[in-house]
């Protein structure tokens, strides 16, 4: 049986249906998106085919592709692994308030719509809610429409929390040492040390061209210890992420906590370049003690000479998540809020798999979530790993699906169902919810304000990856559907991602 780690979630599905999906949605009703908006017809799943530069040099992501549309007569079910990651919008921030446009492998629909709150409801006695709502866009062809499901885990609060054994692996080696990486690391490491219990536990691993153990497992209260080490952090040498992460499991493994929560914390600009390199030979020794509840969380750091697919990878398998961070306000909301709030997980090897009726749909696509497919046949197997989701988290997914010329009337069009693990008992645990007609608005401008902003993110994050299914929208249309439905739920993350929908029109214009 595995530990408590990460926090819950919920997913979010987009969906596309046509003008006739049900009488509740009528082509009168429909708003005439701009020809701009509507995907070309000859829209492909390929990537682009041609190379977009970095402004930064030895810049490496993974190129994912994009999913394509599916007929459900051929396969009806889709399955995905659950993901509360969030890196890539945090990168293209980064990317575009240095006057660029992001790398289209960088951008990933999925964290896009991840990093926001989306106000869902909270869960009863389950571990998780499932919400359903959606309707039409601008974004889409006239024949579309949108349908969020989102899924939300169960809140723990801070005096139920269990205990926390944190070992901190952290990057000193050289190249920490530019755009003061470390120093941003070392900031918000002080942030964390201030949001603990005393109860809660620290151990500090650092690695350049070999790994030490600057900190033993020391209780979070010993706040002169726990800052005296991280005062001492200085950048020099190579990386060897190898040789840190070893040293940081065997920590772990030592200061080991029954019934509590175990969890390794990587922060690099994940350059590997001494010992093995690659995610499969970094975790191949580790894998176990993923399994037996010790967590891996990957926090990114600077740009250029950056290895975001290593970070990626190495959270997926390590059962953890992955985040980017640009500066101190960025650090603050990871360390203070993230870390620390969703520290208890809820849901191990978390699943969701979609079926759509083939009397009802035409097709459906999947938007984002290509690194995370899941065999439908694994759906039930315990022993495929998936994602670990923690207290009070969120995960949105996007679907588009066309409903079929005769789909009206034929409820439910679709069904999801949601399978984890329980982390405390080990128990598996399935939850379902049939999405139909009536969950739907009619008109845009009806649709819940949390659901509009998914739609608006999602439609900007389609645009910067090249998807060929956006191949005629322009971050100019976003921005002026963002300005003419201005009812969006506001926050300063909101507020944010409105100045940079205008700071990526500048860069477009």
């Amino acid at each position: 049986m595995r530990k408590p780690l990460l926090s819950l979630a919920a997913v979010a599905l987009v969906a596309t249906a046509c003008s006739s999906a049900s009488s509740s949605i009528g082509p009168s009703e429909r708003p005439a998106p701009p020809q701009a908006y509507a995907p070309s017809a000859a829209a492909s799943a390929a990537p682009p085919a041609y190379p977009v530069a970095t402004p930064y040099d030895g810049v490496t992501y993974q190129d994912h592709g994009v999913n394509p549309f599916v007929d459900p007569r051929e396969d009806r079910v889709s399955t995905f692994a659950l993901d509360v990651d969030t890196s890539s919008y945090a990168i293209a921030q980064r990317y575009i308030e240095d006057g660029n446009r992001p790398d289209p492998a960088s951008v990933r629909v999925e964290e896009w719509v991840n990093a926001f709150d989306q106000g869902y409801r909270a869960p009863g006695d389950d571990a998780f809610a499932i919400s359903v709502d959606g309707g039409p866009t601008p974004f889409t062809g006239p024949d579309e429409i949108l349908v969020r499901v989102g899924l939300q885990a169960r809140e723990v609060r801070e005096r139920q929390r269990q205990d926390a054994s944190l070992t901190f692996v952290i990057d000193t080696s050289g190249s920490m040492q530019r755009e003061g990486r470390l120093e941003l690391v070392k900031d918000a490491l002080r942030v964390l040390v201030d949001e603990l219990g005393p109860d809660d536990r620290v151990a500090v691993v650092t690695f350049g061209s070999d790994a030490r153990l600057v900190l033993g497992s020391t209780p979070a209260d010993d706040r002169r210890a726990i800052l005296g080490a991280i005062d001492r952090l200085q950048p020099d040498g190579s990386t060897n992420l190898e040789a840190g992460l070893r040293l940081g499991y065997e920590q772990a493994r030592r200061s080991l906590t029954e019934n509590g929560i175990d969890r390794v914390v990587v922060a690099s600009d994940g350059v590997a370049n001494v010992g093995l390199t690659d995610a499969d030979g970094i975790l191949r020794g580790i894998r176990e003690d993923a399994a037996n509840g010790i967590e891996l969380v990957s926090v990114g750091v600077g740009m250029g000479n950056y290895n975001d697919a290593l970070l990626e990878q190495l959270a997926d398998q390590g059962d953890g998540f992955y985040a980017y961070v640009n500066g101190i306000d960025d650090a603050k909301t990871l360390f203070r809020e993230r870390l620390t709030s969703t520290l208890q997980t809820v849901a191990l090897d978390a699943k969701a798999q979609v079926e759509f009726d083939p009397r009802a749909v035409e097709a459906y696509r999947l938007v984002g979530y290509e690194d995370r497919d899941v065999p439908d046949g694994s759906f039930t197997d315990p022993r495929v790993d998936a994602g670990a989701i923690g207290a009070g988290d969120a995960v949105t997914a996007i679907y588009a699906v066309r409903l079929a010329a005769d789909g009206p009337g034929r409820d439910p069009f679709a069904t999801i169902r949601l399978r984890w693990t329980d982390p405390d008992s080990g128990d598996t645990r399935e939850l379902r919810r049939d999405i139909r007609s009536g969950d739907l608005a009619g008109s845009f401008d009806r649709t819940d304000p949390y659901f509009r902003l998914d739609a608006i993110v999602a439609a900007s994050a389609e645009v910067l990856r090249d998807s060929p299914y956006a191949d005629r929208l322009r971050i100019a249309d976003i921005q002026h559907v963002a300005d003419r439905f201005g009812d969006l739920p506001r926050s300063d993350q909101v507020d944010g991602f409105l100045h940079l929908l205008e700071a990526m029109r500048r860069i477009d214009d």
